[in-house]
Protein backbone atom coordinates (compact mmCIF):
# COMPACT_ATOMS: atom_id res chain seq x y z
CA UNK A 1 0.00 0.00 0.00
CA UNK A 2 2.79 2.49 1.08
CA UNK A 3 3.84 1.86 -2.53
CA UNK A 4 0.93 2.90 -3.96
CA UNK A 5 0.85 5.68 -2.09
CA UNK A 6 4.19 6.81 -3.26
CA UNK A 7 3.94 6.37 -6.81
CA UNK A 8 0.41 8.60 -6.37
CA UNK A 9 2.81 11.20 -4.96
CA UNK A 10 5.74 10.76 -7.23
CA UNK A 11 2.66 11.35 -10.99
CA UNK A 12 1.10 14.32 -8.71
CA UNK A 13 4.48 15.88 -8.48
CA UNK A 14 4.57 15.39 -12.58
CA UNK A 15 1.82 17.59 -12.94
CA UNK A 16 2.36 21.43 -12.13
CA UNK A 17 -1.02 22.05 -11.64
CA UNK A 18 -1.54 19.62 -8.84
CA UNK A 19 1.95 19.87 -7.02
CA UNK A 20 1.36 21.23 -3.20
CA UNK A 21 3.15 22.49 -0.81
CA UNK A 22 2.24 19.43 1.12
CA UNK A 23 -0.34 16.34 0.43
CA UNK A 24 -2.26 16.29 3.68
CA UNK A 25 -3.80 18.45 5.48
CA UNK A 26 -4.61 17.44 9.14
CA UNK A 27 -7.42 19.31 11.06
CA UNK A 28 -6.94 18.41 14.72
CA UNK A 29 -10.05 19.49 16.88
CA UNK A 30 -7.93 20.01 20.01
CA UNK A 31 -4.63 18.25 21.49
CA UNK A 32 -5.72 14.76 22.67
CA UNK A 33 -4.07 12.06 23.40
CA UNK A 34 -6.28 9.91 21.59
CA UNK A 35 -6.21 12.17 19.15
CA UNK A 36 -1.99 12.22 18.74
CA UNK A 37 -2.23 8.19 18.88
CA UNK A 38 -4.41 7.99 15.79
CA UNK A 39 -2.41 10.67 14.23
CA UNK A 40 0.68 8.74 14.93
CA UNK A 41 -1.17 5.57 13.30
CA UNK A 42 -1.60 7.87 10.35
CA UNK A 43 1.72 8.52 9.60
CA UNK A 44 3.16 5.30 10.56
CA UNK A 45 1.57 4.26 7.04
CA UNK A 46 1.41 7.52 4.86
CA UNK A 47 4.94 8.70 3.91
CA UNK A 48 3.66 11.80 2.32
CA UNK A 49 4.12 15.63 3.58
CA UNK A 50 1.54 16.43 6.03
CA UNK A 51 0.45 20.25 7.50
CA UNK A 52 -1.21 20.23 10.94
CA UNK A 53 -3.28 22.57 12.15
CA UNK A 54 -4.67 22.21 15.91
CA UNK A 55 -8.03 24.35 15.87
CA UNK A 56 -8.04 24.46 19.45
CA UNK A 57 -4.76 26.55 19.38
CA UNK A 58 -6.81 29.55 17.43
CA UNK A 59 -9.27 31.92 18.33
CA UNK A 60 -10.91 31.94 14.90
CA UNK A 61 -10.09 29.83 11.56
CA UNK A 62 -11.03 30.17 8.32
CA UNK A 63 -10.45 26.20 7.15
CA UNK A 64 -11.94 27.20 3.93
CA UNK A 65 -9.23 29.92 3.08
CA UNK A 66 -6.86 27.55 3.89
CA UNK A 67 -8.07 24.83 1.32
CA UNK A 68 -8.70 27.07 -1.26
CA UNK A 69 -4.96 29.20 -1.12
CA UNK A 70 -2.67 26.15 -0.17
CA UNK A 71 -4.36 23.70 -2.19
CA UNK A 72 -3.96 20.31 -0.20
CA UNK A 73 -4.46 17.06 -2.21
CA UNK A 74 -6.34 15.69 1.06
CA UNK A 75 -7.85 16.45 4.03
CA UNK A 76 -7.73 14.58 7.33
CA UNK A 77 -10.33 15.55 9.93
CA UNK A 78 -9.58 14.36 13.66
CA UNK A 79 -12.63 14.90 15.73
CA UNK A 80 -15.70 16.27 15.76
CA UNK A 81 -15.01 20.14 15.77
CA UNK A 82 -12.74 20.04 12.37
CA UNK A 83 -15.24 17.19 10.91
CA UNK A 84 -17.84 20.33 11.16
CA UNK A 85 -15.05 22.64 9.72
CA UNK A 86 -15.35 20.43 6.16
CA UNK A 87 -18.80 20.54 5.86
CA UNK A 88 -18.64 23.20 3.60
CA UNK A 89 -15.52 21.69 1.66
CA UNK A 90 -16.98 19.65 -1.77
CA UNK A 91 -14.01 19.30 -3.82
CA UNK A 92 -11.02 18.29 -1.59
CA UNK A 93 -11.28 14.47 -1.10
CA UNK A 94 -11.71 13.98 2.92
CA UNK A 95 -10.66 11.73 5.47
CA UNK A 96 -12.86 11.89 9.27
CA UNK A 97 -11.59 9.87 12.31
CA UNK A 98 -12.78 10.17 16.23
CA UNK A 99 -16.02 11.60 15.52
CA UNK A 100 -19.72 10.98 16.05
CA UNK A 101 -21.16 12.80 13.41
CA UNK A 102 -19.01 10.68 10.11
CA UNK A 103 -22.23 8.76 9.01
CA UNK A 104 -24.51 11.58 8.93
CA UNK A 105 -22.58 14.02 6.99
CA UNK A 106 -20.62 11.30 4.59
CA UNK A 107 -24.22 10.99 3.65
CA UNK A 108 -24.79 14.23 2.27
CA UNK A 109 -20.76 14.56 1.71
CA UNK A 110 -19.44 12.82 -1.39
CA UNK A 111 -16.16 13.75 -1.48
CA UNK A 112 -15.76 12.55 2.59
CA UNK A 113 -15.46 8.67 4.05
CA UNK A 114 -14.00 7.76 7.47
CA UNK A 115 -13.35 5.30 10.30
CA UNK A 116 -16.27 5.16 12.70
CA UNK A 117 -16.99 5.37 16.15
CA UNK A 118 -18.81 2.48 16.25
CA UNK A 119 -17.21 -0.71 16.63
CA UNK A 120 -18.68 -3.69 14.44
CA UNK A 121 -21.77 -4.65 16.19
CA UNK A 122 -20.28 -8.15 16.04
CA UNK A 123 -17.82 -6.95 18.98
CA UNK A 124 -19.85 -6.17 21.00
CA UNK A 125 -22.70 -8.75 20.53
CA UNK A 126 -19.65 -11.32 21.08
CA UNK A 127 -19.46 -9.53 24.57
CA UNK A 128 -23.20 -10.01 25.59
CA UNK A 129 -22.85 -13.48 24.33
CA UNK A 130 -19.61 -14.20 26.36
CA UNK A 131 -21.34 -12.86 29.73
CA UNK A 132 -24.31 -15.27 29.20
CA UNK A 133 -27.04 -12.11 28.19
CA UNK A 134 -29.84 -12.89 25.97
CA UNK A 135 -32.35 -9.82 26.04
CA UNK A 136 -30.15 -6.87 25.25
CA UNK A 137 -31.73 -3.10 25.63
CA UNK A 138 -30.46 -0.34 22.94
CA UNK A 139 -32.13 2.87 23.09
CA UNK A 140 -30.89 4.26 19.71
CA UNK A 141 -31.77 6.90 16.82
CA UNK A 142 -32.98 4.22 14.30
CA UNK A 143 -33.58 6.66 11.30
CA UNK A 144 -29.50 8.10 11.45
CA UNK A 145 -27.69 4.65 12.34
CA UNK A 146 -30.15 2.73 9.86
CA UNK A 147 -27.07 0.34 8.24
CA UNK A 148 -25.57 -0.18 12.08
CA UNK A 149 -28.79 -1.36 13.42
CA UNK A 150 -29.95 -3.60 10.22
CA UNK A 151 -25.95 -5.23 10.89
CA UNK A 152 -26.83 -5.66 14.65
CA UNK A 153 -30.16 -7.33 14.24
CA UNK A 154 -28.88 -10.00 11.88
CA UNK A 155 -25.51 -10.36 14.02
CA UNK A 156 -27.65 -10.97 17.04
CA UNK A 157 -30.51 -13.80 15.48
CA UNK A 158 -27.28 -15.37 14.42
CA UNK A 159 -25.66 -15.39 18.05
CA UNK A 160 -29.15 -15.84 19.59
CA UNK A 161 -29.44 -12.85 21.13
CA UNK A 162 -33.07 -10.76 21.18
CA UNK A 163 -32.40 -7.21 20.66
CA UNK A 164 -34.83 -5.15 22.19
CA UNK A 165 -34.55 -1.65 20.59
CA UNK A 166 -36.12 1.76 21.85
CA UNK A 167 -36.54 4.34 19.52
CA UNK A 168 -34.95 7.86 20.20
CA UNK A 169 -35.38 10.89 18.10
CA UNK A 170 -33.67 13.16 20.18
CA UNK A 171 -31.26 13.19 23.54
CA UNK A 172 -34.82 14.33 25.55
CA UNK A 173 -36.14 10.88 24.75
CA UNK A 174 -33.03 8.64 25.99
CA UNK A 175 -34.35 8.60 29.60
CA UNK A 176 -37.89 7.66 29.24
CA UNK A 177 -37.16 5.39 26.74
CA UNK A 178 -34.56 3.82 29.19
CA UNK A 179 -37.62 3.39 31.52
CA UNK A 180 -39.96 1.34 29.02
CA UNK A 181 -36.97 -1.58 28.93
CA UNK A 182 -37.40 -2.06 32.73
CA UNK A 183 -38.10 -6.32 33.12
CA UNK A 184 -37.72 -6.84 29.32
CA UNK A 185 -34.01 -7.27 29.37
CA UNK A 186 -30.73 -8.75 30.64
CA UNK A 187 -28.22 -6.66 29.74
CA UNK A 188 -27.78 -2.75 28.69
CA UNK A 189 -25.73 -1.70 25.23
CA UNK A 190 -24.76 2.32 25.24
CA UNK A 191 -23.86 2.96 21.93
CA UNK A 192 -21.95 6.38 20.75
CA UNK A 193 -25.23 7.60 19.34
CA UNK A 194 -24.97 11.32 19.45
CA UNK A 195 -28.77 11.53 19.50
CA UNK A 196 -29.38 9.42 22.46
CA UNK A 197 -25.42 10.19 24.71
CA UNK A 198 -25.02 13.92 25.89
CA UNK A 199 -23.20 14.83 28.90
CA UNK A 200 -27.14 15.17 30.37
CA UNK A 201 -27.89 11.42 29.48
CA UNK A 202 -25.04 9.32 30.39
CA UNK A 203 -25.43 9.42 34.01
CA UNK A 204 -29.06 7.86 33.22
CA UNK A 205 -27.94 4.79 31.47
CA UNK A 206 -25.14 3.98 34.65
CA UNK A 207 -28.22 4.79 37.74
CA UNK A 208 -30.70 2.58 35.65
CA UNK A 209 -28.02 -0.32 35.22
CA UNK A 210 -27.16 -0.35 38.83
CA UNK A 211 -30.94 0.32 39.73
CA UNK A 212 -31.68 -3.31 38.02
CA UNK A 213 -28.66 -4.83 38.38
CA UNK A 214 -27.63 -4.48 34.81
CA UNK A 215 -24.78 -5.33 33.14
CA UNK A 216 -23.76 -2.00 30.70
CA UNK A 217 -21.47 -2.88 27.59
CA UNK A 218 -19.82 0.74 26.49
CA UNK A 219 -17.79 2.46 24.10
CA UNK A 220 -15.36 4.67 26.09
CA UNK A 221 -12.46 3.60 29.05
CA UNK A 222 -13.80 6.26 31.12
CA UNK A 223 -17.12 4.50 31.25
CA UNK A 224 -15.10 1.49 32.87
CA UNK A 225 -14.99 4.55 36.06
CA UNK A 226 -18.48 4.89 35.88
CA UNK A 227 -19.24 1.53 36.18
CA UNK A 228 -19.39 -0.27 32.79
CA UNK A 229 -19.56 -4.05 32.78
CA UNK A 230 -17.22 -4.21 29.67
CA UNK A 231 -15.96 -1.80 26.59
CA UNK A 232 -15.49 -1.99 23.44
CA UNK A 233 -12.40 0.46 23.20
CA UNK A 234 -11.78 1.24 19.43
CA UNK A 235 -7.97 1.07 18.57
CA UNK A 236 -6.90 4.46 17.56
CA UNK A 237 -3.24 3.81 16.13
CA UNK A 238 -4.94 1.20 13.95
CA UNK A 239 -7.98 3.65 13.17
CA UNK A 240 -5.13 6.16 12.03
CA UNK A 241 -3.17 3.33 9.50
CA UNK A 242 -6.65 2.40 8.19
CA UNK A 243 -7.35 6.27 7.54
CA UNK A 244 -3.76 6.40 4.92
CA UNK A 245 -5.02 3.59 3.49
CA UNK A 246 -8.17 4.84 2.87
CA UNK A 247 -6.55 8.50 1.80
CA UNK A 248 -4.60 6.06 -0.67
CA UNK A 249 -7.48 4.69 -2.14
CA UNK A 250 -8.83 8.43 -2.45
CA UNK A 251 -5.82 9.75 -3.84
CA UNK A 252 -6.49 6.95 -6.81
CA UNK A 253 -10.26 8.41 -8.03
CA UNK A 254 -12.44 5.54 -5.35
CA UNK A 255 -14.47 6.82 -2.24
CA UNK A 256 -14.51 3.95 -0.08
CA UNK A 257 -17.56 3.73 2.34
CA UNK A 258 -17.20 4.62 5.90
CA UNK A 259 -15.57 1.37 8.08
CA UNK A 260 -16.14 0.43 11.79
CA UNK A 261 -12.83 0.48 13.78
CA UNK A 262 -10.97 -2.25 14.87
CA UNK A 263 -11.42 -2.49 18.54
CA UNK A 264 -10.87 -4.33 21.80
CA UNK A 265 -13.15 -5.28 24.79
CA UNK A 266 -11.83 -4.57 28.25
CA UNK A 267 -13.89 -5.53 31.42
CA UNK A 268 -14.45 -4.25 34.81
CA UNK A 269 -13.54 -7.13 37.29
CA UNK A 270 -15.30 -5.37 39.99
CA UNK A 271 -18.33 -4.30 38.38
CA UNK A 272 -18.46 -8.15 36.98
CA UNK A 273 -18.07 -9.81 40.37
CA UNK A 274 -20.85 -7.79 41.65
CA UNK A 275 -22.91 -8.73 39.44
CA UNK A 276 -22.33 -12.49 39.84
CA UNK A 277 -20.46 -12.80 36.61
CA UNK A 278 -16.57 -14.12 36.26
CA UNK A 279 -14.37 -12.00 35.07
CA UNK A 280 -12.94 -14.77 32.87
CA UNK A 281 -15.62 -14.78 30.84
CA UNK A 282 -14.71 -12.25 28.74
CA UNK A 283 -10.98 -13.86 28.39
CA UNK A 284 -10.12 -14.93 24.71
CA UNK A 285 -12.54 -12.64 23.07
CA UNK A 286 -10.17 -10.51 21.52
CA UNK A 287 -7.85 -12.63 19.99
CA UNK A 288 -11.02 -15.26 18.63
CA UNK A 289 -11.52 -12.02 16.88
CA UNK A 290 -8.89 -11.20 15.29
CA UNK A 291 -8.74 -14.66 13.72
Amino acid sequence: MKLLILLILALATLLPSLAQAYDVLVLQSRHDRSYDEALKGFRAEWPGSQRVLVISDYSEVDVVRIIREERPRLILTIGDVALKEVRKVRQTPIVALMSLGINAQAATQPNLTGISLFAAPESYLAAFQAIKARRVGLVINSAKNETYLRQARKAAQEMGIELVVAEALSSRDTISHLTTLDGRIDALWMLPDPTVITRNTVESYFRFAQEHSLPLISFAPAYLTMGAAAIVDIDRYETGRQAAIMAGRLLAGEVPPVITAKSTIKGNPSVLQRLKLSPSLLNGLNSAQRN
